[in-house]
């Protein structure tokens, strides 16, 4: 069954901690966005695996370089996953994966800005990663005419295990889900919801409905 993540792309460890203990119950992975973790540094990452430590969480670093380093600097902070960008040379990230091995955690590509992401998954996932994140960043989702339906459709052609983040709501959940996509990534849609308890709960809900 796929899992359901939540990005978090508040800019206080607090506020943070506040939104994942209203939908914890709902989710399998709490994301630290990139803004938070600019914003907050490690001790954010500290801070949600102190309050949740039966949950995994996700660093969301989109390291470009010196993967390895950055690798264990999230591993050491309490992240159990942490996001390497998919246009970086393969180096980067084996280097990220050698020191997850180290410290049993899992290494996560980011598609974000890659003009063929199916392509590209299929070949990192071969450096080890855990899985990769077929991803539309806000500014691509602003665009006209996008369509998360996009990503779906690269999620069943990709034969390697994907998320899907880029606009995962009520309305597309069961699409993601067919997609065969290992985890539902989805943000704005629980976290700018009036009730982001009840938002999270629908999209367990309809993630697990068989």
């Amino acid at each position: 069954m796929a899992k359901l993540q939540v990005a978090i792309d508040l800019l206080k460890t607090e506020d943070a901690i506040a939104l994942a203990t209203k939908v914890a119950p709902y989710i399998d992975i709490i994301e630290l966005g990139t803004p938070l973790i600019k914003s907050e540094g490690l001790r954010a990452i500290t801070a949600m695996k102190k309050a949740f430590p039966d949950k995994k969480v996700f660093a969301d670093f989109k390291t470009a370089d010196a993967g390895a380093l950055e690798a264990e600097m999230a591993f050491q902070a309490g992240a159990d996953y942490i996001t390497i960008l998919g246009s970086v040379d393969d180096a980067t990230i084996a280097g990220a994966v050698a020191k997850a091995k180290e410290y049993n955690k899992g290494v996560v590509v980011d598609t974000i800005g890659i003009p063929d992401r199916v392509k590209r998954a299929q070949e990192v996932i071969e450096l080890g990663v855990e899985f990769v994140e077929l991803h539309a960043g806000l500014d691509e989702q602003a665009k006209d005419g996008y369509s998360i339906q996009v990503l779906i459709d690269e999620a069943a052609r990709a034969g390697v295990p994907v998320s899907i983040a880029g606009g995962v709501n009520l309305s597309s959940i069961e699409a993601v889900k067919n997609s065969g996509a290992v985890v539902a990534v989805a943000g704005g849609a629980i976290y700018g919801a009036e009730d982001p308890a009840a938002a999270a709960k629908a999209l367990k809900v309809a993630l697990s409905a068989a």
